[in-house]
This record gives C-alpha cells, sequence and structure tokens, in this order.
C-alpha cells in the first residue's frame, strides 16, 4: 500500500540542528535516505512573521517528507506560523520544547514550556485546529530538579489530550541554568529506559527516542521498545551512516549511491544555487564529513574547506576535492542508483 508522507511513520528521524539542518543539508541527506523524516532548524514565531518569511520557509520538493519546527508560546502567533508552514506544503508541524538555551529562556519558549503543560497544550490545540498536518512535540525528560517521571507522564497526558499524537523525546532532562546547550546535549544522564516506559505506559501515542545515537545498529535496538529514533549529531558528522537506512530501518531494499555518485547527484543542484548567487561555502560545509574513515577525507575536506569559500568558487572545487578521493565501491556489491530525475533542482516558491 502507497503511503503518503503525512501517514508515515517516524521510524528513523534526523534531529533539528541550528546551524545544520538547512534546505542545502536536507536535500544532501534526501539522496541518502528516501524515508527518514527530515526536520527545519528550529525557526522562532517572530522571526516567521516578522522576518524574511520567504527565505526561512523555502524548501525544495525533493525533501518531502519534510517538518519544520517551530519555537513560541504564543497559541495565535503559532497558529499563524503553522498556517504560513501548510500553504508551503510542509508535511508536519513540530513544536520546540526542548532547547536549553538562555536565549530561548528569554523568549518563552524551548525546554522551560516543559514547567507549563498546560500552555503547550494550547499552544497544540490552536495549531490542531488550524492546519491539516500532524503536530508533533520534541521535548527532554524534564527540567532541572523537576524531572520525576510522573511529571513526564503528566506532561505527555496533558499535551496529548490536545491533539498531539507523536512526541519526540531527547532521553535527558534539562539543566536551564550553568550549563550552555552544547554541554546541554552530553552531560545530563541518558535515561532511554524512562522513554521506553513513557511508550510502555501510553501505547497509543507515537514516542521516538532521540539523544546519544552515533549508529543505525545502536538505534535500531531501541526499535522494539519505542516507535521511531531520531539522531542528530552523528549524522551531520558521519551523514554516510544514512545510506543503509532505508533497508535497515524501512526494509526498502533500493540500491545504495557511493559516496562518490551521492556527489555527482548533488551537483546540479549546486549548479543551481550558485546561479541564484549562493556561496558555494554555504553548501559544501554539509559535505564535509560525507567520506569520514575513507582514505582520502582529509583531503576532500581540506580543499573544500581552503577553496569553497572563495569568490568566484564553483563546480570546479568541488571536482578537484572529488579527485582526491579514490573511487569508493558499491557498498556490499550493490549496483548503483539510477540518476536523479531532475537535472536542475528548482527549490519551493514561497506562495
Amino acid at each position: 500500500m502507497d503511503q503518503t508522507p503525512r501517514s508515515l511513520p517516524h521510524r528513523l528521524c534526523v534531529a533539528p540542528m541550528m546551524e545544520c539542518t538547512d534546505r542545502h543539508d536536507r536535500y544532501f541527506l534526501r539522496l541518502l535516505t528516501r524515508h527518514a523524516w527530515l526536520y527545519t532548524e528550529m525557526i522562532s514565531t517572530g522571526a516567521l512573521l516578522h522576518g524574511d518569511t520567504e527565505r526561512l520557509l523555502e524548501f525544495h520538493p525533493a525533501e518531502h517528507p519534510v517538518a519544520i519546527q517551530l519555537g513560541g508560546s504564543n497559541p495565535d502567533e503559532l497558529a499563524e506560523c503553522g498556517r504560513l508552514a501548510v500553504r508551503c506544503g510542509y508535511d508536519e508541524i513540530n513544536l520546540n520544547i526542548g532547547c536549553p538555551s538562555e536565549r530561548v529562556k528569554r523568549g518563552r519558549f524551548g525546554a522551560c514550556l516543559m514547567l507549563e503543560p498546560e500552555l503547550v497544550a494550547d499552544c497544540v490545540r490552536a495549531l490542531r485546529d488550524t492546519v491539516t498536518v500532524p503536530v508533533t512535540v520534541k521535548t527532554r525528560l524534564g527540567v532541572d530538579e523537576r524531572d520525576s517521571y510522573e511529571r513526564l507522564a503528566r506532561f505527555v497526558e496533558i499535551v496529548s489530550a490536545a491533539g498531539c499524537r507523536t512526541f519526540l523525546i531527547h532521553a535527558r532532562k534539562a539543566w536551564l541554568a550553568g550549563l550552555s546547550p552544547k554541554q546541554n546535549r552530553e552531560l545530563p544522564p541518558l535515561r532511554y529506559d524512562r522513554v521506553h516506559r513513557l511508550k510502555c505506559d501510553m501505547p497509543e501515542i507515537e514516542i521516538v527516542l532521540n539523544g546519544g545515537l552515533r549508529s543505525l545498529e545502536e538505534a535500531s535496538r531501541h526499535l522494539d521498545q519505542v516507535d521511531g529514533v531520531m539522531i542528530g549529531r552523528e549524522v551531520y558528522r558521519n551523514p554516510y551512516l544514512l545510506a543503509d537506512a532505508d533497508a535497515r530501518v524501512f526494509a526498502d531494499h533500493h540500491p545504495i549511491r557511493t559516496r562518490h555518485e551521492t556527489v555527482e547527484a548533488m551537483l546540479p543542484y549546486i549548479e543551481g544555487e550558485l546561479d541564484r548567487g549562493v556561496l558555494l561555502s554555504r553548501i559544501t560545509r554539509h559535505l564535509l564529513g560525507l567520506f569520514r574513515g575513507t582514505p582520502g577525507a582529509k583531503a576532500w575536506r581540506r580543499h573544500l574547506s581552503e577553496r569553497a569559500w572563495r569568490a568566484g568558487a564553483g563546480l570546479e572545487v568541488i571536482e578537484a576535492a572529488l579527485a582526491k578521493v579514490p573511487r569508493d565501491p558499491y557498498p556490499r556489491g550493490l549496483q548503483p542508483a539510477a540518476a536523479p530525475e531532475e537535472t536542475r533542482p528548482t527549490p519551493a516558491v514561497f506562495a
């Protein structure tokens, strides 16, 4: 049975990451996996309503299934942002209730909203009354010393009653004082057991586990206890781990692109973006880790890092970098993937 993006389960997701999961990165990752859910960087309601709305919402149709992550706590503003996002074609609206940064806290959104479950429910309800796509919530286990399992379960109970059926849970609590966002990704202990327990106690809710996952093998071990897994920093550091994701997680055994073929499939997109005035380095920064762990990886990174930022840099920089890396064999003897249908992708247009 065919599945539209809006009905696909969240078996594997790539976490929203500031300064990482922009539209160029998402297009690149979609060349590696057809099915994993992709998320935008967090976009605040203020930025979307009062900033460059078209630029913030722009994405390529090839990115589907793709979700927009919003940060905010005003139900009316979130509803308006949700309306704009759905008008552009996003498949899901995700509400950020997990970011621990001081700036986000001052804006009264992110992890601090775990302390106000009724307000989060109002936000979800406003979005559900406005949009036709799923509204999901990304959250933590708790905040500071208020991190008991009972508090987490009560939060999910209240918010789910407002219409949220999917929770993406970073299996750490957030420290709102004394730790940086980077430290909040590393220091509070991971408590996968609490996410497992939540799914056991609330089987009707889709629960996706996030936090500290470094491989598909590790992530897959959780799939018999939760509905899905979300990988973040490791995907950005080593994106080719997604090449095996469709077969391993979604039982889709289509041919896998080699690393070289992935770069070659990316070239028409890059050429189109250069024609629009995008700097080459804005795109190639996402490709630096593609050859991680293979011969020539250092030469690849160095060449791109030293030359892609220069004025007028074009495809010749990527081609020269690619020539420094021995051509990789087909993974596990598989045949090369078919060439992409589009020769020069055209980004979605804000309407």
